[in-house]
């Protein structure tokens, strides 16, 4: 079937060649597409297609091929039995959720306190007790609208107000290959936004002028360098929902280290408060105070934070809301803080924008940012850069 579909993009004049081909099996070996036709859809393109103008060909070819075709065969997905087991225990039906209450932070927080006083034992299931599976508010693996999550895996419902668990953040890796087109084009606007005027290179067309007009004696000419004057100041979110962002931040960081000669960069989680830090691995030890990153970095720097805005809203504006420890302020004073010292700021989302409306915190950092939120998309980068270039 394979084969019939390389040999039909072929007639359909789109120059893929047989290695490209060849490396299309050895990702779908690899389980780059397991789960439906639109992941072959894409893994296909990125594989088979090496120019932009030739999508929409592609996309007449492919629909021409498959239509009338819901899946590829040999692709179906394997789930473990584990995964089976869990998802049949914290299953709930809308009306069974509906009806369990949120204590409030106050409340939560003071049941939990009881919760560890008076359990002794482990538990499993049910509604009260610290435990796996369930609805109780204090566990993992369960169910509950605002809880707090002790040890474990996240269930997915992203729903905890506090994780009593040690967590392990990775780095972003600067040296990551550029790997999606969508960055690499990017770039471009990056560096129309990163350069400006000084030093020297050769003029290429004024030295073939030049020298064409000196009957072919050779008339080198120079004239100003562009280089690298804008100032950046990133802050990336890591772990917990941003695991599932890891790769596009990566390359995005990557860019940034090619293309901005005055980059200062940090981490946080979730939402910002009192420090922030440069190393995850070394984060509880090695911190940086926000007081000293505004102290070292004026504000001519551009502000960017890098993060998808899905928490808890007390992350935001309670004090002591952080998921991991006892913040003193909430984070909306440390956002208007970074707000008010610079001026230029921008808030890049890699969760696609239409789910944004259904994500309450989302639109809270968008109203403190002041609507200076945009997508990790090709047009949301252009749009932030424009927002990060205009005069004030």
């Amino acid at each position: 079937m394979l084969v019939d579909f390389f040999l039909h993009l072929r007639k359909h004049k789109l120059p893929a060649s047989t290695r490209e081909y060849l490396g299309l099996l050895e990702a779908l070996q690899a389980g780059l597409a397991e789960h439906s036709l639109d992941e072959f859809y894409y893994l296909a393109r990125t594989c088979l297609v090496k120019d932009e103008a030739l999508f929409d060909r592609y996309d007449q070819a492919f629909g021409a091929f498959f239509r009338g075709i819901e899946a590829v065969p040999g692709l179906a997905p394997a789930l473990p039995e584990e995964w089976l087991r869990l998802m049949t225990r914290m299953y709930l039906s809308a009306e069974e959720k509906a009806r369990l209450e949120k204590l409030g932070w106050d409340k939560l927080m003071e049941e939990f306190r009881q919760r560890l006083a008076e359990q002794h034992d482990r538990h499993q299931g049910g509604s009260k007790w610290v435990g796996t599976g369930g609805t109780s508010p204090f566990g993992n693996g369960g169910y509950h609208p605002e809880g707090i999550r002790v040890g474990g895996e996240s269930a997915g419902n992203r729903t905890a107000v506090k994780v009593w668990d040690q967590r392990t953040f990775r780095n972003l890796d600067d040296t990551v290959e550029l790997g999606t087109r969508n960055i690499k084009v990017a770039l471009r606007r990056l560096r129309h936004f990163a350069r400006s005027g000084a030093a020297e290179e050769l003029d290429l067309d004024g030295t073939i002028t030049a020298t064409a007009r000196n009957a072919g004696y050779l008339d080198l000419l120079m004239r100003p360098e562009r280089h690298n004057a804008v100032k950046v100041l990133i802050f990336f979110d890591v772990g917990g929902s941003m695991d599932a962002h890891v790769k596009v931040c990566e390359e995005l960081f990557s860019a940034c280290r090619t293309e901005f000669k005055h980059l200062e960069y940090f981490y946080f989680h979730n939402c910002v408060y009192d420090f922030v830090w440069r190393d995850s691995h070394r984060r509880h030890d090695e911190r940086t105070p926000l007081l000293d990153v505004l102290r070292t970095y004026g504000p001519d720097y551009k502000l960017i934070f890098v993060g998808d805005a899905t928490m808890s809203p007390y992350e935001i504006m309670q004090p002591g809301g952080s998921i991991e420890y006892h913040n003193k302020e909430p984070g909306v004073v440390w956002l208007r803080r970074l707000l008010e010292h610079y001026p230029a700021a921008a808030w890049i989302n890699p969760e696609t924008e239409r789910i944004w409306e259904y994500r309450q915190t989302v639109g809270m950092i968008r109203q403190i940012m002041g609507e200076r939120m945009y997508p990790l998309t090709l047009d949301g980068l252009g749009r932030a850069i424009q927002q990060l270039s205009r005069k004030r």
